[in-house]
C-alpha cells in the first residue's frame, strides 16, 4: 500500500496549475477512501478496526509534502507541494468528514448511486475540453495565477480513468451484493495498485484480493517470468512504438504525404504503434504484478491475427471490453429483451452495440472523432453479427472445403485488419473534417 501511494504521487506528471500535481494523487485516495466507506457494511467499527490504516496513509501524505523543506529529499512531486498548514489544514478537515460519514450515513443505495455519479462527473470533467479549461480556470483564481492562461491541458489526472472503473465496480457490485468484505488496506491497494494505475488492466476486486490473500515467496523462476515480461514490455513501446510514432499517422504527418502510398504506410504505422505501444504497458504492468505475487489479468490476445471484429474485440483491450459487457451492455440489452414494446432481436443488438462502443469512444475523450469512432466500431459488429447469424441459420459453411476454409479465414483476416486500420483514422486526428480528408486520399477520391 505503501509502495502504491508513494508511486502514484511520483507518476503523476506536473502541471502549470500551482501544487496540482500534489493535490490530484491525494483527492484519488481521498475518494478511494469514502468508497471504500459507502460499501463497508461494518460503519464507524469498520473504520475504528482500520484505524492504522488511516493514520498511515495520513502520515505518508504528511511526510510528502514535508519534502518541501529538505532539499536533498525533494520532492516525490514533480514540483514542491504545498505548505505543511495546507496540509494539516486539510487533512483535519477530511478526516472530520470521513468520520461523520462513518458513524451516520448508512450504506443505502442513494448514496452509492451517488457517489457513483461523482465519479462519472470527475471523468467527464477531465475527458470535455470546455469543462477542464472552465475547471483550470477555477483553479488558477484560487491560486492567484493568470486565468488568461488556462487551457485543458493543465489538468492532466493520471490514471483516473481505470481508477473510476474500478470504483464503479466495486460500488456496482456492492449494490448487488457481489463485493466481498474489505479492510481499507486491501480496498487501497486494488484500486492504486502501483503497475497497473496508469494503463491497466482494469482488474475485477474478487480476483485480485484472491492473489493478494495468497502466500507469495518470491523464487528465481517468477523473477525471471516477470523480468522478461518486462523486458518485452519495454521493448515494444520503447522500441517498436516509439521508432513506428516517427511516421506514424498524426495530424502533422497527415498534412505533409503526397501520395496515396505513404497515407497507407502512415495509417499501419499507426496501427501497430498503438497496439504495441498498448501492449507494451500491459506486459510491463503484468511483469511487475508477478514479482509481488499479483498476476493481473491478459489485456490482449494477438488482436490482428483474428478473422472478425468480434474476435478482436475478444482479444483487444480485453478487460475493457469485459467490463463494458458485463456492466452496460448485458444490463441494457437485457431491459431491452423486457420491455413491453417487443422488439426485436437485431435492433436489440444495434441498439445495444452502438450505444456501447459510443460509451467506449467516449471514455478515450469526449469529442466527435472518439464518438464516429465508437460508431465505426459498433457498425461493423453488429453487420458482422447479421452476417454471421445468416451464414449460420442456411447452414452455409456446414460442409466447406478445408482448403477453401484457409482462404476464407486469411482473407477475412485482412478484411477485418484493414477495418481496424482505417477506423484509426478516426482515433488519430482531431476532427472529423480531417479524418474524412484523409479517407479521401488514402482512396484517391477528390
Amino acid at each position: 500500500m505503501v509502495t502504491s501511494i508513494l508511486a502514484i504521487y511520483w507518476l503523476q506528471p506536473a502541471t502549470p496549475i500551482r501544487h496540482l500535481d500534489f493535490w490530484l494523487p491525494t483527492a484519488v485516495i481521498v475518494i478511494t477512501i469514502f468508497c471504500w466507506i459507502f460499501t463497508n457494511p461494518s460503519g464507524i467499527e469498520g473504520v475504528q478496526k482500520n484505524l492504522s490504516t488511516f493514520i498511515v496513509i495520513l502520515v505518508l501524505c504528511l511526510l510528502i509534502s514535508l519534502t518541501r523543506y529538505f532539499t536533498p529529499l525533494c520532492c516525490i512531486t514533480p514540483t514542491i507541494p504545498p505548505s505543511i498548514d495546507q496540509i494539516i489544514i486539510s487533512a483535519a478537515i477530511v478526516s472530520a468528514i470521513i468520520f461523520i460519514s462513518a458513524r451516520f450515513i448508512t450504506r443505502q443505495a442513494t448514496w452509492i448511486i451517488g457517489i457513483t455519479i461523482l465519479i462519472i462527473f470527475l471523468f467527464v470533467l477531465i475527458k470535455f475540453e470546455p469543462l477542464t479549461k472552465l475547471a483550470s480556470m477555477s483553479l488558477r483564481s484560487l491560486n492567484a495565477q493568470s486565468t488568461e492562461l488556462a487551457s485543458a491541458l493543465d489538468i492532466r489526472w493520471l490514471g483516473f480513468s481505470y481508477v473510476a472503473f474500478r470504483l464503479t465496480h466495486t460500488l456496482r457490485d456492492r449494490l448487488h451484493g457481489k463485493l466481498p468484505d474489505l479492510t481499507l488496506m486491501e480496498f487501497v491497494i486494488y484500486v492504486i495498485f502501483f503497475p497497473a494505475y496508469s494503463a491497466g488492466p482494469i482488474d475485477r476486486v474478487q480476483r485480485f484480493t484472491h492473489d493478494l490473500h495468497k502466500q507469495f515467496l518470491p523464487s528465481i523462476d517468477t523473477s525471471l517470468q516477470g523480468a522478461k515480461r518486462i523486458f518485452i514490455g519495454i521493448f515494444n513501446k520503447f522500441v517498436l512504438a516509439d521508432g513506428l510514432a516517427l511516421f506514424a499517422l498524426n495530424s502533422t504527418n497527415a498534412n505533409q504525404a503526397n501520395t496515396s502510398l505513404w497515407l497507407w504506410i502512415m495509417l499501419y504505422a499507426f496501427a501497430f504503434r498503438i497496439y504495441f505501444d498498448f501492449s507494451g504497458y500491459t506486459d510491463i504492468a503484468i511483469g511487475m504484478g508477478q514479482l509481488v505475487g499479483i498476476q493481473l489479468p491478459e489485456n490482449f490476445e494477438h488482436p490482428y491475427r483474428k478473422p472478425n471484429l468480434t474476435l478482436f474485440w475478444n482479444s483487444w483491450h480485453i478487460t475493457l471490453a469485459q467490463w463494458f459487457r458485463s456492466y452496460f451492455f448485458n444490463p441494457l440489452t437485457r431491459v431491452l429483451r423486457t420491455n413491453p414494446r417487443n422488439l426485436s432481436f437485431p435492433l436489440i443488438i444495434f441498439i445495444g452495440q452502438m450505444s456501447t462502443f459510443a460509451l467506449i469512444g467516449l471514455w478515450h475523450g469526449i469529442t466527435w472523432n472518439f464518438a464516429i469512432w465508437g460508431a465505426w466500431h459498433g457498425l461493423g459488429l453488429f453487420f458482422h453479427n447479421r452476417w454471421s447469424e445468416m451464414l449460420r441459420s442456411k447452414n452455409i459453411l456446414k460442409n466447406i472445403n478445408p482448403t477453401l476454409e484457409r482462404f476464407l479465414r486469411y482473407g477475412s483476416t485482412f478484411l477485418t485488419f484493414n477495418y481496424v486500420s482505417l477506423g484509426w483514422v478516426w482515433f488519430a486526428l482531431i476532427t472529423p473534417r480531417a479524418s474524412w480528408n484523409f479517407m479521401l486520399k488514402l482512396f484517391r477520391v477528390g
